[in-house]
């Protein structure tokens, strides 16, 4: 066998374990096992990992070009921070890209898109209609399935460009949600907004749609501002 020929071979699976490694980091930045600040040290991360230098660098790499990970100059990488100016702005520019791609989803959505908001919401509603205790345990999923309903969502906008910064924006959002959720009491489930969110769709009633968003999206903040004030804006 030739070498070009292991090489074609190999760059998938490596190209796969790139990809994994990225979303496993991402999603502990997200979820706080790395809090914002962190320093990213390459040896930890080898061992959390079990992947080499060259396959972190490419994930920190990646993860510093949209703005979650900072270069700390000559000592690597570190969580990006975060603040009430950044909250503020991410929020503020979520709400109009959301309520966007609600908007022009609604108008463009066939069938397919109508049956993908019905598995979604479906799946969680699954969660979201258990007791408290259950929803604890079973929070990750809750989050992985709620990125998906929301997705689907906005999936029919048509626009490639307005769900890519969407979708980046709503990464970032995470990170202040995930933030509140650590240090706020565990309240109600949010079965009835995602069902009126998720009805206002598919009826292609599409003010509505829109400000039922941006009321969950401004619950988010405001959640933030109340239960997490001390990371966001830190004693001078």
């Amino acid at each position: 066998m030739s070498a070009r020929a292991v090489t074609k071979r190999a760059a998938p699976a490596a190209m796969l374990v790139s990809q994994a490694v990225l979303n496993r980091l991402l999603a502990d930045i997200l979820d706080g096992r790395y809090p914002p600040g962190a320093r990213l040290r390459f040896a930890e991360l080898q061992a959390a990992y079990e992947v080499g230098i060259g396959t972190l660098r490419e994930a920190l790499s990646h993860l510093a070009s949209v703005g979650m990970v900072e270069v700390d100059a000559n000592r690597g990488f570190r969580v990006a921070p975060v603040s009430a100016a950044d909250l503020q702005d991410v929020s503020s520019l979520l709400i109009e890209f959301e309520q966007r791609a609600i908007l022009s989803s609604i108008e463009n959505g066939d069938k397919a898109w109508e049956e993908s908001v019905v598995l979604t919401f479906h799946r969680l509603a699954g969660i979201e209609s258990r007791p408290r205790a259950e929803r604890a345990e079973r929070f990750n999923e809750w989050v992985a399935l709620h990125r998906d309903f929301h997705h689907a969502l906005v999936s029919a906008c048509g626009s490639r460009w307005l769900l890519h910064m969407r979708a980046l924006l709503h990464d970032h959002m995470e990170r202040y949600r995930l933030l509140s959720q650590r240090h706020r009491p565990q309240g109600p489930g949010r079965l009835a907004e995602h069902a009126a969110i998720k009805d206002a769709a598919l009826a292609r009633r599409g003010a509505e749609a829109a400000e039922l968003l941006r009321k969950q999206l401004q619950w988010t903040v405001d959640n933030v501002r109340r239960y997490a004030p001390q990371f966001i804006d830190p004693p001078g």
